[in-house]
């Protein structure tokens, strides 16, 4: 990219505001046009499920004017890309406006899945995506006594009924693992199972909705396990799906988010980069398979490292190999995960209230509950584990040797060409916004560094292990 270059990013949000801000950072001065499909300007999501359901704060509190600097960007706000055309360089929008684009960052993100069956229709039938999905939660929060229910256990169904219960509204969260946020680990879901007891919310696992019944004023779940609920608003978090419709046709693969090599390049398009969920790439600290990554910090960091990718170019650019992390409280409780948890097939105790997860005798991941300093540590002997790896740019290709082209005349012309005269031959502030969440998942320790520091003494060092090595008191992950 050069100065005097268009650089349109698609999609609004965090990740979008943060490839902004680095492109400025990074001394680009030319065209800089971000296009969202919501008519507001970036704010902080995950309080969508939390403070903004709770009344505890406005939708104007959870702006992120106050990282907003200068950035002399071109907003198209409420305007939803319809396609993109990776040809000709264009993005095209409603009424028949096309964009042109040197180059292009997406990072639209995901939207919640639709559960089939579930009356959508009805207006108390909600999903928590926007500021205005959390305030129409609101609206049938005020309109009723009767509790709310959430159908998934994931992490924003387990957010959602703990708001819940901070303003004392009774919730049932329904799912059909056997409790909530399983994959994390038997350490993580017990807790998580004792925490809503101890608050009094109700867990209706291993069941799904067999009939909705819509009335006047509620809506009722006849569920499988035969429990009949009564509902002032049904919240649907069972997962997401990359928002990646605008891209049909465009010769992309948008299978599951974005095909993306490791520097984050759309596979087929040197042009454009991805950035946040819809990203699927191959970290290489991990293994060479693409995959996506649906975390708030990934977001922020992916959409960083996209942006310096795209003005150094694919020829020069980096792979982008992070250690995942994220974290979520519930109940004044700290949940933390680091690594990559799903590509374990076992897990094993590391400490009290932390899970590692393990992949052919290698730690992959780790899961952490209410143990805040402890993860300090574990996510330092993670990166030590599993470093970055050394990465070796391609070599340029060397030009071509330029051969003398001889001319063919055919016999009959060749007493004209002879006659032609020789003289007619051709030949943001960025800081802030890093140390807020890097404390947020440390509780108040800084973590924008991994301490240099020997591995905590823990079972891992209790046994003679060969290096690199896990214990073998592994136990079977449920799915």
């Amino acid at each position: 990219m050069a100065d005097g270059d268009r650089i349109v990013i698609v999609g609004a949000g965090v990740a979008g505001l943060r490839a902004a801000e680095r492109l400025r950072e990074q001394k680009f001065d030319g065209e800089i046009v971000l296009i969202g499909d919501e008519a507001r300007r970036p704010y902080h999501r995950p309080m969508v499920s939390k403070a903004l359901v709770m009344g505890t704060e406005r939708p104007s509190d959870v702006g992120l004017s106050h990282y907003l600097p200068d950035l002399d960007v071109h907003w198209r706000l409420g305007a939803r890309v319809t396609h993109l055309d990776t040809t000709e360089r264009v993005v095209h929008l409603p009424g028949g406006e096309s964009l042109w684009y040197d180059g292009l960052i997406a990072a639209t993100g995901v939207y919640p899945r639709h559960l089939p069956g579930a009356p959508r229709h009805d207006p108390r039938v909600r999903i928590l995506r926007t500021v205005e999905d959390s305030m129409a939660v609101r609206r049938c929060l005020n309109a009723s006594k009767k509790p709310a229910v959430v159908i998934g256990a994931g992490l924003i169904g387990n957010e959602f009924a703990a708001s819940m219960r901070h303003i004392g509204r009774d919730v049932t969260l329904i799912g059909h693992a056997k409790a909530p946020l399983h994959r994390f680990g038997d350490r993580v879901s017990s807790g998580i199972v004792e925490a809503h007891h101890e608050h009094r919310a109700n867990l209706a696992m291993r069941s799904e909705v067999r009939h909705w019944i819509s009335t006047k004023d509620t809506v009722g779940l006849h569920l499988t396990n035969n429990q009949l609920l009564v509902a002032a608003v049904v919240v649907l978090a069972i997962g997401s799906v990359p928002s990646v419709d605008w891209m049909r046709g465009s010769g992309l693969d948008i299978s599951d988010g974005v095909l993306c090599d490791s520097k984050l390049f759309a596979e087929g398009a040197s042009d454009v980069v991805i950035a946040g969920d819809i990203a699927r790439w191959p970290n290489l600290r991990f293994d060479e398979t693409p995959r996506r990554v649906e975390h708030w910090i990934n977001a922020v960091e992916s959409a960083r490292h996209a942006a310096d990718n795209l003005l150094m170019g694919q020829s020069s650019a980096v792979p982008f190999t992070p250690l995942p992390r994220a974290w979520s409280t519930l109940y004044d409780t700290r949940l933390q995960m680091c690594g990559m948890p799903s590509l374990a097939e076992d897990t094993v105790t590391l400490a009290d209230g932390i899970t590692g997860f393990v992949r052919d005798g290698q730690l992959v991941g780790i899961s952490c509950w209410d143990k805040p300093r402890a993860m300090l540590d574990w996510m330092a002997e993670l990166n030590r584990r599993l470093p970055a790896p050394d990465y070796v740019p391609e070599p340029e290709p060397a030009p071509a040797a330029e051969v003398p082209q001889v001319p063919v005349v055919e016999p009959a012309l060749a007493a004209l060409a002879a006659e032609v005269p020789p003289e007619f031959e051709s030949g943001f502030d960025a800081q802030a916004f890093e140390r807020e969440f890097e404390s947020e998942f440390a509780n108040d320790i800084p973590t924008t560094a991994f301490p240099a520091q020997s591995p905590p003494t823990t079972a891992l060092q209790a046994q003679s292990l060969p290096a690199g090595a896990l214990p073998t008191m592994a136990i079977p992950m449920g799915r």
